[in-house]
């Protein structure tokens, strides 16, 4: 039975036909929601194809109802109304005359398509209405393309309401073609007209200069953005990769259509986002800020070699000698083929090294910077790369700015180390700036310049100063005197341009025990900026200067910074001075005089920057000083070392039972107004700065460097200083008075600045009260 069965290919066939159900309905039988399931199986075909025949049979008989007639002329139809035809001829329109008409028509198509409820296409869909919207469609397509310069992206049409993103997410939606393409218009206007306050073409003239430099880089600010284009800048944080390589295409096209020559030096152009308005710190990044815009800061700790990179790579089939490619590679995966097309094998293939182009690849490390270092913690850091051209724009010792998009990459040690997926975080750089320490006099508020302004009207300003030194530490005027020299620091020379003079000054304190020389060294951590702090004991040759080591990634002997390279254009502090070793203080020779670093290991041969002051707290020889004897005597340090220091400061512990009252009432007074019970009675107004106000007022001395006095005021005295000190005999010494004197000379010059700001101030304001 079963064989039987298998055998009528019909006896059990489940689909249904519409012979079938022609038969089932003129017997009546109910339909099925269920098709097979009860249909009685085919008994003879000749009845299925009867059945079609049927329904063929059915249809509507055109042709004899005299079809041929709706065909015969008729004459009185092809007679039109003149008095409708316009036959006149028209002038062409200007541009802004068609802007004009083609906004009036795009008005009257919205307006007729509320009025036919094509805006309710989200409630009632119907094919009609993609058809009905068409026809407006083609016809701008049409007109575009008649111009004959439009591209073929250009003809999609341009997205209005570009914010409405129609539920896709920002990165979606500026990767399809119409966002992309009217996210592209956009910013080639903003480019071509954004004007500034006084009506100058900001962009245009940022082109020019570009072009005459032979650059690449296109900077453009993100407030002047934002100001013009809100919907671009809320875009470009959220979808930073897609959103630059938008803007890296306008800003081609723009740069091209205006200097069409130009593709024969740079072949694109990259836009750099400059004043990005928040600012992360770098232990602040978390699993939120990835493949998000940022923007940090840190100290460049090690770099490596610039180095080439795939961009554009072609592959040469080695069966048939087919060129595969372009193959465009990204900084997460490299992309390869798979078969060939041509030979259809699998390989092997190799790198067409003629047509396939390279771009400068650099790996540089940032570490926060030592005045942001919270107490007790290590410093984190982080890796950047650095493409095309932003490659050596900095190097170790540098303290940048960097804003770039926060990656993460797969790192097999990680995980194995771990034991669970974790990724490692980059930054791709898209902007670097160096800070500069002179810009921070123009970061002044008006609140900063009144207070400034207030405390130049004190005539002792410059004994104020020194008592604002420390100000919980009883005594030690002198040395509260050269801290002061050496936070606000000298004014380098370079006379004559062959010979160049520090103008930092380098203390060194040493003493009896306990009489706070590491008291000293911290007020200045956390008082003054960009301050490095380590000891003698921990701290070697290679931590203080510079040392290389290979880099895990790329396997190459890398250059890594020390302290006195990160504190450069800062202060480097060294406690326990005396317990270094004579080799490790060697190696600071150079640091504290020519102010650099000199490194030639491992084929590195180069020289870093290390403009900073230092000042170091030592112990005398026997743990007492012994004042019968000379400083060299006291200290385990040798003369080289010692003329490198401007400033010797010797503390004593004396027995004075006068001093030793008042330097308990001063402890037990300082606790007492400190106390948090205290009452304002108790706690007597502090005359003395703030910190605060010290960096006020280190500020505003930068304005001194730009009106120099001269030295014809110090001259005489130095002459007489330097005459009547018999025991000198080092030419150095020289200098060092120079140095001490440069204090006094800035802080005339301040005074001069503030006075003549004081000055105008009281001119400006009598003048508006006279009007």
């Amino acid at each position: 039975m079963a064989e039987e069965t298998s055998s009528d290919p019909f006896s059990t066939a489940t689909s249904p036909s519409r012979g079938s159900r022609g038969r089932r309905s003129s017997r009546g039988d109910p339909l099925t929601s269920s098709p097979g399931r009860d249909l009685p199986p085919f008994e003879d075909e000749s009845e299925m194809d009867a059945g079609v025949a049927e329904e063929e049979a059915d249809g509507e008989e055109l042709f004899g109802d005299n079809l041929e007639q709706d065909y015969r002329p008729i004459p009185a139809l092809d007679v039109y109304d003149q008095e409708g035809l316009d036959e006149g001829d028209f002038s062409d329109l200007s541009e802004s005359q068609r802007a004009a008409a083609e906004r009036e028509i795009r008005q009257r198509e919205k307006e007729e398509g509320v009025l036919y409820g094509r805006m309710r296409r989200g409630l009632m869909y119907e094919e009609s209405d993609e058809e009905d919207d068409e026809a407006p469609r083609k016809r701008r397509r049409a007109e575009r393309a008649a111009e004959g310069d439009v591209e073929e992206e250009e003809m999609i049409e341009s997205i209005e309401n570009l914010e409405d993103m129609k539920g896709h997410s920002v990165r979606e939606w500026v990767s399809m073609l119409g966002p992309k393409t009217e996210i592209k218009n956009r910013f080639k206007n903003f480019l071509r007209t954004f004007v500034d306050q006084k009506g100058h073409n900001v962009y245009r003239e940022k082109i020019r200069q570009m072009v005459e430099a032979n650059k690449e880089s296109l900077i453009v600010d993100y407030n002047m953005l934002a100001s013009v284009e809100q919907v671009l800048a809320y875009f470009l944080p959220e979808a930073p990769a897609e959103m630059l390589t938008n803007f890296d295409e306008a800003g081609t096209e723009v740069v091209m259509s205006m200097y069409p020559n130009y593709d024969k030096i740079v072949k694109s152009i990259h836009v750099r986002i400059a004043e990005l308005p928040l600012i992360e710190e770098l232990r602040s990044l978390r699993q939120l800020h990835l493949n998000q815009l940022i923007r940090t800061s840190g100290v460049v700790t090690s770099s490596t070699g610039v180095m080439p990179q795939l961009n554009v790579i072609k592959y040469d089939c080695n069966k048939c000698n087919f060129l595969l490619g372009p193959f465009y590679q990204s900084q997460s995966q490299e992309i390869k083929p798979g078969s060939c097309p041509e030979c259809q094998s699998t390989g092997p293939f190799e790198i067409n090294m003629e047509q396939t182009l390279y771009k400068n690849y650099q790996r540089i490390t940032i570490q926060e910077s030592p005045g942001k270092v919270p107490a007790g913690r290590l410093p984190r850091s982080k890796d950047a790369i650095l493409l095309d051209d932003l490659v050596d724009t900095c190097k170790p010792g540098d303290e940048i700015e960097l804003t770039g998009i926060y990656h993460n990459n797969y790192d097999g040690s990680l995980n194995t180390q771990n034991g669970f997926p974790v990724f490692a975080t980059v930054i791709q750089a898209n902007f670097i700036t160096k800070k500069d320490d002179k810009l921070a006099a123009a970061n002044l508020t008006d609140e900063d310049i009144k207070a400034v302004v207030q405390l130049s009207k004190d005539e002792r300003i410059g004994e104020r100063i020194f008592a604002s030194i420390a100000p919980s530490i009883y005594g030690h005027e002198e040395i509260k005197r050269a801290i002061a020299l050496a936070v606000f620091g000298g004014e380098p020379k370079n006379p004559g341009g062959k010979h160049k003079v520090r103008g930092d000054v380098n203390i060194l304190c040493c003493g009896d025990p306990g009489t706070a020389k590491s008291q000293f060294l911290k007020y200045v951590e956390k008082t003054c900026s960009r301050v490095v702090f380590t000891t003698g004991q921990g701290a070697s040759a290679v931590g203080l200067t510079a040392y290389v080591q290979r880099n895990p990634v790329s396997r190459e002997w890398t250059l890594e910074a020390g302290a006195l390279v990160l504190a450069d254009k800062g202060i480097c502090l060294i406690d326990e001075f005396d317990k270094m070793n004579d080799a490790d203080r060697t190696s600071i020779h150079e640091a504290m005089e020519q102010q650099s670093i000199s490194i030639s290991k491992a084929g590195i041969v180069t020289s870093l920057q290390a403009r900073c002051c230092i000042i170091a707290a030592a112990n005398p020889i026997g743990g007492r000083y012994d004042p019968s004897l000379t400083f060299a005597e006291n200290v385990d340090l040798t003369e080289p070392i010692l003329s490198r220091f401007d400033v010797l400061c010797v503390v004593r512990d004396t027995v004075d039972p006068i001093q030793d009252e008042r330097l308990a009432r001063f402890v037990t007074g300082s606790h007492i107004k400190h106390h948090p019970n205290a009452t304002d009675a108790q706690a007597d107004e502090n005359l003395n700065l703030r910190p605060r106000v010290i960096e006020l007022y280190k500020t505003l001395l930068y304005y001194g460097k730009e009106y120099p006095l001269g030295y014809d005021y110090f001259r005489e005295r130095l002459k007489k200083a330097f005459l009547g000190n018999k025991d000198v005999t080092d030419p150095e010494k020289i200098e060092q008075l120079i140095a001490r004197g440069e204090f006094v000379k800035k802080e005339i010059e301040a005074l001069y600045m503030l006075r003549k700001y004081r000055t105008l101030k009281k001119r400006y304001y009598s003048d508006e009260k006279k009007n």
